[in-house]
């Protein structure tokens, strides 16, 4: 499986909006005109609410869920946000620190590997053209992140400097990232549901460190910021590792819900068709009350997925029927407004 389906999963239905960003959303262009991001599929088949932001459709919303719940969501919980429309570069060359201290106030040479620090690309007047974050790789490069909205002034910028600064004989080169997306996890649960996915700990990334780690079996630039005042995480990830395959094939395996009697399915538990064969596991399970019998969650494969299918679940070696259910098993009663 790919980083951003995982995370969504581990998110449990939690989706991201460019939050900080909303204030500068407009929609006078027609959303077909506008640039897209490699997600932009996903937030489609989501629900998302698509808008023009910086050139690029972006999703400002999902379904019902309204902008001050979300926010709440990443304040209390954990939430996703896709950033890929921002513009990662890397700085190569013997004077790559030199050049990018000649674009922005702060000091490069000064930060340890793997390290990075927010700060201004200035003009010649000393007037500030965009914030941006550059960390310091141990890796032979600088590897830069700015804003969307400013992402063809910045470029620009970097580019004219940089003609001048190899003219005069530096010895520098930019390369600017165009085949990884971004992806910020964010909020005081985002270590705790990142963690499962991340070979080694990730803990020992602090605030404004970066790392080239492996996620979800794919390696990833991790770097620990974001732009919403919670701890958490950005994640650059190879455009070919999101979701575009998984949204053109559809996935092989789906999440039922599973209804029996009998000893109530634990995690774990063999799930078996009808031939006895093995075709997945129960993720959960326990007594419902309310219901008068057990109710489970498993993964199984997408032909077996549909309500009503037979199964089979394998309680302490004992062979349990059991039958995929639509999920919520029992009905919300909140009292919401018609």
């Amino acid at each position: 499986m790919n980083t951003f389906k995982l995370l969504a999963s581990s998110l449990r239905g939690c989706r991201g909006h460019d939050i900080p960003l909303l204030r500068q959303i407009s929609t006078t262009s027609p959303v077909t005109s506008l640039e897209k991001t490699v997600l932009h599929d996903y937030h489609v088949d989501q629900g998302g609410k698509m808008v023009e932001f910086a050139g690029y459709s972006m999703p400002v919303q999902y379904g019902k869920v309204g902008i001050a719940t979300s926010h709440n969501q990443v304040r209390n919980h954990c939430g996703m946000f896709d950033v890929s429309h921002m513009l990662q570069s890397r700085v190569h060359g013997r004077d790559r620190v030199k050049f990018v201290e000649s674009l922005i106030v702060g000091d490069i040479e000064g930060l340890p590997d793997n390290s990075g620090t927010l700060s201004l690309f200035t003009n010649d007047q000393g007037g500030i053209i965009d914030d941006l974050i550059c960390s310091k790789t141990d890796l032979g490069y600088l590897y830069v992140v700015s804003n969307a909205g400013c992402k063809e002034k910045d470029l620009a910028h970097m580019k004219q400097q940089l003609a001048s600064f190899k003219a005069a004989g530096g010895d520098v080169e930019l390369e600017i990232i165009e085949d990884h997306g971004l992806v910020a996890v964010q909020g005081p649960e985002a270590a705790k549901i990142l963690q499962p996915l991340v070979e080694g700990d990730i803990n020992q990334l602090y605030f404004m460190q970066t790392r080239e780690l492996v996620v979800a079996g794919i390696p990833c630039r991790v770097t620990r910021c974001g732009y919403t005042g919670e701890d958490g995480v950005e994640i650059s990830v190879p455009n070919e590792k999101i979701i575009l395959k998984q949204l053109k094939d559809k996935p092989k395996r789906r999440r039922v819900g599973l209804t029996c009697t009998g000893p109530p399915p634990r995690s774990h538990c063999p799930v078996l068709d009808g031939d006895g064969n093995q075709v997945g596991e129960v993720t959960s399970g326990c007594p419902a009350p309310s219901l008068g019998k057990n109710v489970a969650m498993a993964y199984v494969p997408a032909n077996l997925a549909k309500a009503g299918t037979n199964l089979t679940v394998q309680v302490r070696k004992k062979n349990i029927p059991a039958v995929v259910t639509k999920m919520p098993f029992v009905k919300c009663n909140y009292h919401i407004m018609k």
